[in-house]
């Protein structure tokens, strides 16, 4: 038996780019900054990090001009962000 589910989840998982954007920010914007990338439908995961960034986001787009797109449009101009740096994950 086909489970249509399975199909359709693989389907979309092979044409989606995933990346993910290490952000740093101003001291004490992290909340106000997480808020509004949660508004934006690529990005699928937010949270905190202790280390050399404040904080990591997954996106997942169509392609690699997306991802650039969300990354330089949307998520560099979001206020009290100062540096973004963006990871492609490699296609098996």
């Amino acid at each position: 038996m086909l489970d249509l589910n399975f199909e359709i989840s693989y389907c979309y998982r092979k044409y989606v780019t995933v990346a993910y954007v290490m952000i740093n920010c101003e001291l004490g914007a992290e909340e106000t900054i997480m808020e509004k990338l949660r508004e934006i439908e690529q990005v699928k995961e937010v949270f905190g990090t202790i280390g050399t960034h404040d904080m990591m986001v997954k996106l997942e787009a169509e392609n690699f001009e997306k991802i650039r797109e969300i990354a330089s449009r949307s998520i560099q101009k979001i206020e009290k962000i100062r540096t973004i740096s963006t990871l492609i994950k490699k296609d098996q």
